[in-house]
């Protein structure tokens, strides 16, 4: 799989908004964002005044989300198509979708601090779901999955440091327990649990020519 392997922070400049890609340091003074908000490269003032079209809009939105969540073309089209087979709204159910990824989970726990080290700890198999070692970062939950820290990666450092801190904001369709490193999941997420600035409904445009 093809991986991004450049500065992150240069993601956000080209989306033109933060993508919160880099845990912490999107949240103070030190983010390359706020100080340089215009698109990487040597023309990006030029860009940021150049009309876009609408085609231009929709494929930026879609590349934005991609960039949020960290998933490749091939995985996005394959998750969009899943949703349209589904009943309800199409750009919804992308978007719930997404946040039911393994990696984002454990993410929006407070476990990982951006989206990126929360795959990593899942790629390196840290997590059982219901019992049974998980190490897919783009496996989805359902309702009622229990999400817990294998017993032998507990006496981590890094763990250990998770017991001690205190509850984030975990969204309502979640709970996690810090002291047992166990959360589980207690709905869907609905459009407005989706903090992100998203126009899905651009997506669906685009993928529906």
């Amino acid at each position: 799989m093809a991986t991004y392997r450049e500065a992150k922070c240069r993601l956000c400049r080209r989306e033109g908004g933060k993508l919160f890609l880099k845990g912490d340091k999107c949240y103070n003074g030190k983010c390359p964002f706020e100080k340089r908000p215009v698109a990487p490269g040597a023309h990006g003032l030029a860009a940021a005044r150049k009309k876009v079209s609408e085609y231009g809009k929709q494929l930026r939105e879609k590349q934005k989300v991609k960039r949020i969540y960290g998933v490749q073309e091939g995985q996005f089209r394959a998750c969009y198509e899943k949703a349209d087979r589904m009943k309800g709204i199409t750009g919804e159910n992308m978007l719930s979708l997404l946040e039911r990824r393994l990696d984002n989970v454990i993410y929006r726990m407070g476990v990982g601090v951006s989206r990126s080290q929360a795959r990593q700890l899942v790629n390196h198999g840290h997590f059982l779901v219901n019992g049974k070692k998980v190490n897919i970062p783009s496996y989805i939950v359902k309702v009622g999955d229990v999400v817990t820290v294998k017993e032998s990666k507990t006496s981590n450092k890094y763990f250990e440091q998770i017991k001690s801190a205190k509850g984030g904001n975990t969204p309502k369709w979640l709970e996690f327990d810090n002291e047992k490193l166990q959360g589980k999941i207690l709905a869907l997420p609905e459009r407005e649990d989706i903090d992100s600035q998203i126009a899905e409904h651009m997506i669906v445009e685009l993928y529906s020519k």
